[in-house]
């Protein structure tokens, strides 16, 4: 395998008879975001990953609705949070990490091609002096084969852009967190035409995490209901996603999932929770400084996306 990254992710995988995680899912149906907190069962050192700050756009209040039942769980599992991970700078929803930090210790990290992102939407936003664009705000990032542990877990960072140039999967004992990479098969993909996009580089972040073992499972970031289904899950295998998934299963070449991402990006609408998700997320989830007056303000810039 002429991959390094993957190629250790897939032995790491394969080898994962003991060490396998212990994952709590947490569904957040406002947003359709699923929050994990996976721990190691042996010295019970955990991670939580794609936090969720609840945020109602009209009223510009924050409120812990999503974070505080991860909370409660980790204090009453006894768990030790090591990371906050995140797959990406959400363009859905604000992190709660930085809350979360600040009940439970741990680091925030995110893959190292944020900066990219920083530059975009810090330019975007007009942001001031005061917003470094090199990574800063978060304690750690990841590059592309970075290999840590979680206890006793060992963990294998991939970068998989496409949706966004920092999107990163974390390969955790034989499970993946492919963030927005894919959905589950009867759902598809992400979308590739948010600033920093591409729709051929997302198809081959995807048949790269493809490549792992049949039996890898699968944990994505968000679930919605496609029409037939009336229940929410997030969970597959490489082996279904490569036979089912609508649209890059087995068989589907690059140009024919081009064609098809950038045909169906076309037709639909920003996400909701963009300009106020973007704003926060590209800081580690911190809100913008407070101005003169006290206040924290987001922008909302006018016929710019």
């Amino acid at each position: 395998m002429s991959d390094p990254a993957l190629a250790h992710a897939f032995a790491q995988v394969a080898s994962a008879q003991q060490g396998v995680p212990v994952i709590k899912a947490f569904f957040d149906a406002p947003t359709f975001t699923v929050t994990y907190v996976v721990h190691d069962p042996e010295t019970r050192r955990a991670a939580i990953l794609d936090s969720v700050l609840t945020y109602d756009p009209a009223s510009g209040r924050t409120a812990f609705e999503a974070a505080d039942p991860v909370l409660a769980y980790v204090e009453k599992a006894g768990l030790t949070v090591d990371w906050h991970l995140e797959t990406h700078a959400h363009a859905d929803h604000l992190s709660a990490a930085p809350y979360l930090q600040q009940k439970l210790g741990g680091k925030i990290a995110i893959g190292a091609h944020i900066c990219e992102v920083q530059q975009t939407f810090g330019a975007l936003f007009n942001a001031g002096a005061e917003f470094a664009r090199d990574g800063s705000d978060f304690d750690h990032l990841w590059a592309d084969g970075d290999t840590f542990a979680i206890g006793n877990l060992a963990v294998t960072v991939l970068h998989v852009p496409g949706h966004t140039p920092a999107c990163v999967a974390y390969v955790i004992g034989d499970a993946v967190f492919v963030g927005d990479t894919m959905f589950m098969p009867d759902y598809g993909t992400a979308r590739a035409d948010f600033p920093g996009g591409d729709a051929r580089t997302l198809f081959r972040s995807l048949r790269r995490i493809l490549e792992l073992p049949p039996e890898t499972r699968l944990f994505m970031c968000h679930d919605y209901l496609p029409e037939g289904r009336d229940h929410y899950v997030w969970e597959t295998t490489v082996a279904e996603q490569r036979r089912a998934n609508v649209h890059a299963h087995d068989g589907v070449t690059e140009d024919d999932f081009v064609v098809m991402r950038e045909g169906r990006d076309r037709t639909l609408a920003m996400p909701r929770l963009i300009l106020p998700s973007v704003q926060v997320n590209m800081r580690a989830g911190h809100l913008p400084p407070p101005e003169d007056n006290g206040v924290v303000y987001l922008k909302i810039p006018v016929n710019q996306l």
